[in-house]
């Protein structure tokens, strides 16, 4: 028994949540963009006939099933080329009207029941072929009742013409015109090019006609500016000359007071002056007095510090001279005693490898002499007597001789001529090499001399090698 209680309990259960889910899903709400159409039996309407449909537009409704359905319709504006041919107007000349054209469905009660009735369930595509038809002869219609110049020109009031002829159409099929734009408008006749020539031709001479008037205004306004120009400079002339001759006269009797008051002025001020110049003299004198003490002793100051500054500066200077004087002699004197130090050092250190080099040549040379010192005098007297013969007949080489005359007697001594002795006696006149060395100090060797001989071969040839 408690097992059926919980199974019932639970279908009942089971069975409410089914019905809630459905109703839930039942209640549909109708988004901005679109139209909620709600058909079937939906009630009566004003005049107690019964409904078609309900449309709602941002709300929502419940859905009874069974009793009710919905459709949706969408708002989206659908814009519509229309490429109006030919149209005949008003004066049955042809024309063609460009334009486009933006309708959607209508949010209107009374229009959105039109919608629901007619367009539930077209397509987009069907409802712009559909509104397409109308416009083309709402169009038609309202070119047909007007001029080509109101068209062309009041082009608002071919606009608002369109608007409402279209619109009321558009609303018996829920529609609703949004917009309408009017593109050139042209005729096979060449009519509205004509208006056009001929509103530009009309503008143009009208303007060159403006511009004729106006350069005429403005040639008359010149002139009549230069006419009142004169007479207003004439007569300002005139006012001039007469404010002139009034102000002349003013300033005449003006500078007749201003001669008497400066005359008075001047009378007193001379008293006044003198008076002034008075006291001034003494006080002048007084301060005079006080100047000259001040500036006697000014004076003095300034002698003193001319005098005795200027000598202090004097006297400083001559001891940084002197000073300086004395510090560039010094280093002078250091540099030349520096520099004759290095000259007589670097001249010791040249006579030094001098001598030391002639000492390593006589060393030399008496080694080769066999360590005998006069075999290396002998050598060295051997090597110089090409030189000492040579001085000894240069003594007699520039003697000038223009003319020698010789008298040959015929009588000589020891069979010599007269020309003989002569040139014997110039020989003669040249010192002899003994005598060149003794006055060296020296001694000729005797073999040298002429005196002896040597006694054999053998002894020539134990002497040393230069010698030979």
């Amino acid at each position: 028994m408690d097992n059926y209680f919980v199974v019932m309990v639970s279908v009942a259960v089971l069975f409410l949540f089914i019905i809630i889910m459905a109703m839930v899903k039942r209640y549909k709400r109708c988004p901005s963009d679109r139209i909620l159409v709600v058909y079937g039996k939906v009630g009566k309407g004003i005049n107690s006939e019964s409904r078609s449909a309900k449309c709602i537009h941002g709300g929502a409704a419940f859905i009874w099933p069974i009793i009710h359905s919905y459709e949706f319709l969408d708002l989206t504006p659908i814009s519509i080329e229309i490429n109006l041919k030919s149209a005949l107007s008003k004066q049955n000349i042809r024309v063609d009207v460009p334009s486009r054209f933006t309708v959607g469905v209508s949010t209107e009660p009374s229009i959105m029941t039109n919608a629901a009735e007619r367009l539930l369930g077209l397509s987009q595509e069907s409802i712009s072929n559909l509104a397409k038809d109308i416009i083309f002869g709402q169009l038609r219609l309202v070119v047909a009742t007007m001029d080509i110049e109101e068209i062309n020109s009041n082009r608002d009031k071919f606009l608002a013409a369109v608007s409402s002829n279209v619109e009321a159409e558009l609303k018996k099929i829920g529609l609703k015109l949004i917009n309408v734009n009017v593109t050139d408008i042209n005729d096979e006749s060449g009519y509205i090019d004509a208006l056009g020539k001929e509103a530009a031709a009309k503008a143009i001479n009208d303007a060159k006609k403006s511009v004729a008037e106006k350069n005429r205004d403005g040639e008359i306004g010149q002139a009549e500016a230069h006419q009142e120009q004169r007479v207003k400079v004439a007569q300002a002339d005139a006012v001039a000359v007469e404010g002139e001759n009034i102000a002349k006269v003013t300033i005449a009797n003006s500078d007749a007071d201003r001669r008497e008051k400066e005359a008075e002025a001047r009378r007193k001020a001379v008293a006044a002056e003198k008076v002034t110049e008075a006291k001034a003299l003494e006080e002048a004198y007084a301060a005079e007095k006080e100047a000259e003490t001040a500036r006697a002793a000014r004076d003095k100051a300034t002698q003193i510090a001319n005098v005795v500054v200027h000598a202090e500066i004097d006297k400083q200077k001559v001891e940084i001279a002197a000073e300086a004087i004395a510090e560039q002699t010094r280093r002078e004197a250091k540099g030349e005693a520096d520099a004759i130090y290095m000259k007589m050092e670097a001249q010791a250190k040249g006579i030094y490898e001098i001598l030391s080099k002639q000492a390593e040549g006589f060393e030399m040379l008496v080694k080769a002499a066999g360590n005998n010192s006069k075999d290396a005098v002998m050598m060295m007297i051997a090597d110089k007597l090409p030189e000492l013969v040579k001085t000894q007949v240069e003594a007699i080489k520039n003697i000038k001789i223009d003319k020698v005359t010789v008298w040959e007697t015929g009588n000589g001594k020891d069979g010599k001529t007269s020309t003989a002795n002569f040139m014997q006696g110039m020989l003669g006149s040249i010192p002899p090499l003994d005598d060149v060395f003794k006055s060296a100090g020296l001694e000729l060797p005797d073999y040298l001399k002429g005196t002896t001989k040597p006694e054999s071969t053998e002894v020539v040839a134990d002497e040393p090698e230069e010698l030979k």
